[in-house]
């Protein structure tokens, strides 16, 4: 039997999440007012490191409008926040939802204010005074792990979490016999997600019930249900959590944070609801950041430039409270290292480190840039000590289309691609031979201009996800996803996939999402998943809905079932056109009382759980050409091209414009962004002021290509993209902002590639 012809896959349709949000008609966490509402303020420490001498409440208690006031003693959770660990042995430690005797980071709370109004509960906040015995502390992992470091938790030897060693082959042999062999040094930059809407949450307990509600801005509404549950030592059937409109996420709102447990205890025990809002100071200080590994890389090479050995050090740091992700970056970092190319002889040993800093954590990309930026600028600096062109020598190493399923030497399967393919389709429309023709021309009249290349790969789609589809006796049909989207466009991609299997319009899809209440258990958004996965379970899900209505068509047709086959917008019999039936006849019966055939039963609906045998493999090429200005040191970014494989692309509007918000991020990183502490910790950059955020007009314009090879792990086809730019896009643009500079015999710049730190390369002596 035939399905309905592919209609809907890869159409550019417009997003229908778009109107109430930008007309003002949105709901977030704060637009919510229930009566009875009152409101959490929390007492920081102002210390990265300090023991708590005492914790003086009194003030507050007699403050205007304050509820309660709350220190660690009155708290009965005893539940650790959740840590996923993706290492073997690793230390963990979960941060408290107040502090007792001692804090490890800056922003940790030691004391919760409840009062009737944001304002009351922070002028309670001031009122309470702490006293506090400085320690020293740490904020960097090289340093946390240096001999003489100060102790960051008694039970931590070294401030050591986690660590792994990757190795195959024979990596020893393959240096001493290289004939070349390249190092390079690379601290990453520490960044912050800085979401439109800090983290917020607001939790309201119903006494009758016995049962809590909770709403926050996440990514994975399940998971803080089932932690909410946990701490409080509650049933799961008795939490609901539901994220309404969640003003973007990136990652950093994997969560649960100390805060959502923290309003659902007070709501239940002062049986009124509870909101906590987070300030923008308080999202950039206590708000997991991500990158700022530091890391040494050597790469051995034949004389022809074939790759023969990879070797790697990796040091990560993690925070001083282990976030849920705190491993995932160091994991990709380590594993994805081998990057597009064919290396089997490898040692990569990975360490995390505790720092007496906010926690680190996932945040788009997540160890996946890292590891792009030191294989590609370890690939430039092969090329150049080799003498060989930058295009030539990753052709060359790239790993062959015939060669997928392709096993890596740290033990990842890449499902499919077409690495070659997608280099040289991005050098041709870049017209790379004429780049670099431009280029000895402008050079000859001192211009300084550069050309930079990478190759990427991007995993994704790792684990499960549920989908339910229902067709109404209407025939309008219902989509209930398990994924929990954080400004993707999940209502409009997902319609598009019901509505391709089903063979009816999207306009009659209604995506639902975010609520466990109405949804069976996901996995919620990270990971570039949400397509390959939630989108998926959706596409079996309306499958089944599919063959039972063609059953039920045949039926009423009076044919065999074999005869009946599905098209857009119902079903005929096979070489009767004029025996057709509309879905919505089919609908109609299948949900009237003693309509349908005797052994049949009534409804059109479907759940499945869909996990993939293996994670997806995107992958993808830049070509970007830049000019650095001499007298400033401003980059100038003159062309970027940019050729992405994502497998099958469900709406190519939609997936432009994550390429594209990937890629300003991405800028963020290589030009301007950077968290940045004292030497024990304290954050010097604690707001907007002082952490900069690229606008609009800062984003360079990218030419996106497509080159879709699909993925045989999921029905669509599909792939991750949401990360890509901040994958590929770093080392294209160090590598070209090098080049340019070196007729300066500079070798090397750590991001962010800020005018005084380029100017400075150029002025030196």
């Amino acid at each position: 039997m035939s399905g309905p012809p592919l209609s809907w896959i890869g159409r550019p349709l417009r997003r229908r999440e778009d109107g109430p949000l930008v007309t003002g008609r949105g709901r977030f966490v704060d637009d919510l007012q229930p009566p009875g509402l009152v409101h959490l303020a929390l007492v920081r420490s102002p210390h990265a490191h300090a023991r708590v001498a005492g914790v003086d409440v009194r003030r507050a208690r007699r403050a205007v409008g304050v509820v309660a006031v709350l220190t660690a003693a009155d708290l009965d959770v005893t539940e650790p926040l959740p840590v996923n660990r993706m290492f073997r042995d690793m230390i963990v430690k979960a941060a408290p939802l107040l502090a007792k005797e001692r804090v490890h980071a800056q922003g940790t709370p030691v004391a919760a204010i409840v009062a009737a109004s944001p304002e009351a509960a922070a002028d309670g906040a001031a009122l309470v005074g702490v006293d506090y015995e400085a320690l020293p502390g740490v904020a960097t992992a090289p340093a946390a792990l240096a001999a003489g470091a100060p102790k960051i938790w008694d039970d931590a030897p070294g401030n050591r979490s986690l660590g792994q060693t990757w190795r195959a082959g024979n990596p020893e042999e393959a240096f001493a016999g290289a004939a070349r062999v390249v190092e390079l040094a690379v601290e990453q930059n520490l960044l912050a997600g800085v979401p439109l809407e800090p983290r917020c949450a607001l939790a309201a307990w119903d006494d009758v019930a016995g049962s809590l509600t909770v709403w926050t801005s996440t990514q994975a509404p399940f998971r803080v249900r089932s932690e909410i549950a946990r701490m409080l030592g509650l049933d799961e059937g008795h939490v609901r959590v539901i994220a309404p409109d969640v003003g973007g996420g990136f990652g950093v709102k994997g969560g649960p944070y100390r805060e959502e447990p923290l309003v659902a205890w007070l709501a239940r025990r002062l049986r009124r609801p509870v909101k906590w809002m987070s300030t923008r100071q308080e999202d950039l200080l206590t708000t997991q950041h991500s990158r700022g590994a530091a890391s040494r890389g050597r790469l051995a090479l034949d004389a022809d430039g074939r790759i023969r050995g990879l070797s790697a050090r990796i040091e990560a740091p993690l925070g001083a409270y282990l976030s849920f992700s705190a491993s995932t970056n160091p994991r990709n970092h380590a594993r994805c290292l081998p990057g597009a190319y064919a290396v089997r002889d490898v040692d990569i040993q990975v360490t995390g480190a505790f720092t007496t800093t906010p926690p680190v954590g996932a945040y788009r990309g997540a160890g996946r840039p890292e590891a792009a930026f030191l294989i590609e600028r370890l690939m430039d600096e092969a090329a150049r000590a080799l003498r060989i062109d930058p295009a030539e020598i990753r052709r060359l190493n790239a790993i062959p289309f015939e060669a997928f399923p392709y096993t890596t030497a740290t033990g990842q399967v890449y499902d499919s691609g077409d690495y070659r393919a997608v280099l040289d389709r991005a050098l041709a429309a870049a017209d790379y031979p004429g780049l670099r023709r431009a280029q000895a021309e402008r050079r000859r009249r001192g211009e300084l201009v550069g050309v930079g290349l990478s190759l990427y790969v991007e995993p994704a789609a790792l684990g499960w996800e549920s989908g339910v589809v229902r067709m109404e006796r209407t025939g309008a049909v219902t989509a209930i996803t398990g994924s929990s989207p954080h400004g993707q466009g999940h209502e409009t991609t997902f319609a598009q996939v019901v509505a391709e299997h089903l063979g009816v319009e999207p306009d009659v899809v209604t995506v639902r999402h975010g609520d466990t209440a109405g949804a069976p258990q996901g996995s919620g958004t990270a990971g570039s998943r949400s397509t390959a996965l939630g989108g998926g379970a959706l596409a079996l899900a309306a499958k089944d809905v599919r063959e039972k209505g063609r059953r039920i068509a045949a039926a009423m047709l009076e044919a065999a079932a074999a005869d009946v086959v599905a098209v857009p917008g119902g079903f005929h019999v096979v070489g009767a056109a004029d025996r057709t039936i509309a879905w919505r006849a089919v609908a109609d019966v299948a949900h009237r009382m003693g309509a349908l055939p005797s052994g049949m039963e009534p409804g059109l609906e479907a759940t499945r759980f869909f996990e993939a045998p293996g994670e997806v493999w995107s992958s993808g090429a830049f070509v970007v050409a830049v000019r650095v200005e001499r007298e400033t040191g401003v980059i100038v970014p003159e062309r970027v091209v940019w050729v992405d494989d994502a497998g099958t692309i469900v709406n190519p509007l939609l997936a432009d414009g994550q390429l594209e918000g990937s890629l300003a991020q991405a800028w963020g990183q290589i030009a301007m962004e950077a968290i940045r502490f004292d030497a024990d910790g304290h954050l010097l950059t604690g707001t907007l002021m002082d952490y900069a955020l690229p606008r609009a007009d800062d984003v360079p314009v990218a030419e996106i290509l497509h080159h879709d090879t699909p993925s045989p792990f999921n029905p669509l086809g599909a792939k991750g993209l949401g990360e890509a730019g901040t994958i590929g896009l770093p080392p294209a643009v160090v590598n070209a902002v090098v080049d340019a500079l070196a007729p300066f015999g500079v070798t090397h710049l750590d991001m962010p590639l800020t005018p005084a730190k380029v100017w400075a390369k150029i002025a030196a002596p």
